[in-house]
């Protein structure tokens, strides 16, 4: 299956630009070529900075119902292109070809609901009367664009993600400079392509590619830029923490996610949805179910259920429809894992299934009586590993579950309403899932963690909270005083 993907040009300000310098685009199941992009210097991310500066004095002077339009028909555009956009996720990214057409789906959806939401920035009337002395005073409060905004964006879900930074970004009436990973940027450009096809003006939007060490410390520090809006790990989030300055930061920054599994939970059910969140994607994926805790008196039932659907699980051709499970995004991501595990059973992890690597592919991996001090048990895998820990209690597992610098969903099975709530009130998360695992979302909530899993929500309406500042009018009315 073949596509063709964008030429080897970059979205500055509203002009497609080449550059002499180049970064191949490689796929990562053979390593071939796919195309190349530009590799942005120092000086064109000045350049979009510079153009984005009008690009918010105009994003911000267009009337809601353009806003609207022109997120619809990028929507619509995305729709009418859909099987370019599934393959072209599918080429440059680790997805099976099922698993990008559900992408384009959603990045559809992420930007009819931005559309949907452009609508509803809503402010309210403030009583001023409430303080003394300020009865003859009447006024509201209505929320405004920040201005800038740099979105720097992972390769995992190419699309979307990057979908659910400019939508929001469109909505509220700002600029917005987009950095996609360096691995994966086709997708994000097709994404321009989109708003481009619907009449967004020039200058509101670039996608600029290149090297984070060229191009990314300026983005993130200059003055200009009002937030930076980053999905990516917890290492690189905490270096841009602290660069970034006196602006607005809204991070997601994964996971190390956990599901309990209490003894009187619907088994098949519990099986088949934390299988599936712990392979999806190859595991690359910051919901992806990494710890799953098991009442001691169904453990070895749920274990052997367990392994026997992992097997079924087919691995190959990602762009086969019959094929479950693709390639890691690299060969060397790859390699980390394999080494995680290793350095796991090493230290007495005991291996029920998988851990063999060829080349990009590594298999579905299942391992027990992993020691807590072993870097899978504590840091986010990102690949397709899940560790499975009996458990003698409901508290101990809620304990365990908790034990980790990450907090960014959880899921538990159980039938006890009771336990439900005890869950949704101890687990230091940003989202539970009841019976069903940690790997589920929507577009339309609110999205992000705790802990070491990030700052702020994502998901449209959050977003545009997160893009917008609410300004204050206070008239003071004379005749109010004759009264």
């Amino acid at each position: 299956m073949k596509t063709e993907v964008l030429s080897m040009k970059m979205f500055l300000a509203g002009e497609w630009i080449s550059k002499e310098e180049s970064i191949a685009v490689l796929n990562p199941q053979d390593d071939s070529f796919i195309t190349s992009v530009p590799a942005a210097s120092a000086e064109d991310m000045l350049i979009a900075i510079e153009q984005a500066k009008e690009g918010a004095q105009i994003a911000a002077s267009m009337p809601v119902h353009q806003r609207i339009s022109i997120l619809n028909k990028a929507a619509n555009y995305i729709n009418e292109n859909s099987e370019k956009y599934a393959e072209t996720i599918a080429l440059e990214g680790s997805k099976t070809i099922l698993q990008a057409r559900a992408e384009v789906k959603r990045c559809i959806q992420t930007l009819q609901i931005s559309a949907e939401e452009a609508r509803r920035i809503h402010g309210e009337t403030i009583p001023f009367d409430q303080g003394e002395g300020s009865e003859d005073r009447l006024g509201y409060y209505y929320r405004f664009p920040i201005g800038i905004i740099a979105a720097i964006t992972p390769f995992n879900d190419p699309l979307n993600l990057v979908a659910h930074k400019v939508g929001p970004a469109i909505a509220s009436g700002n600029a917005i400079i987009v950095k996609p990973a360096t691995v994966t940027p086709l997708s994000a450009l097709l994404l321009a392509e989109a708003f481009e096809a619907a009449g967004l003006p020039p200058k509101v939007i670039s996608v600029i590619t290149g090297h984070g060490g060229e191009i990314g410390d300026i983005l993130i520090t200059h003055p200009a830029i009002r937030m930076v809006s980053f999905t990516g790990g917890l290492e690189t989030g905490e270096k841009i923490a602290h660069k970034a300055g006196l602006k607005k930061i809204s991070m997601e920054l994964g996971s190390n996610s956990p599901v309990i599994i209490l003894k009187d939970a619907d088994l098949p059910g519990a099986v088949e949805a934390t299988v599936s969140g712990a392979f999806y994607a190859v595991g690359q994926n910051c919901l992806g179910v990494q710890r799953v805790y098991i009442e001691q008196d169904i453990y070895d039932e749920f274990c052997s259920e367990f392994i026997v659907r992992v097997r079924q699980y087919r691995v190959g051709d990602k762009m086969l429809e019959t094929t479950d499970m693709g390639p890691m995004i690299s060969e060397k991501e790859a390699m980390r894992v394999e080494k995680w595990v290793n350095e796991a059973v090493d230290k007495g992890a005991t291996l029920l299934i998988g851990g063999k690597r060829e080349g990009a592919f590594y298999s579905p991996t299942v391992l027990t009586d992993v020691p807590a001090d072993c870097t899978i048990a504590q840091q986010e895998i990102f690949g397709p590993v899940v560790l499975l820990y009996p458990v003698d209690d409901f508290s101990s597992a809620i304990e365990k579950s908790n034990d980790v610098d990450y907090g960014l969903q959880a899921g538990i099975f159980t039938r006890d309403i009771e336990k439900a709530f005890e869950a949704i009130e101890k687990m230091n998360v940003g989202g539970i899932m009841i019976n069903d695992s940690s790997d589920y979302r929507i577009d339309g909530m609110p999205f992000g963690g705790v802990k070491g899993s990030g700052l702020g929500r994502e998901g449209v309406k959050y977003a545009i909270q997160e893009m917008t500042e609410p300004k204050v009018v206070s008239f003071k009315l004379n005749y109010k005083k004759s009264m």
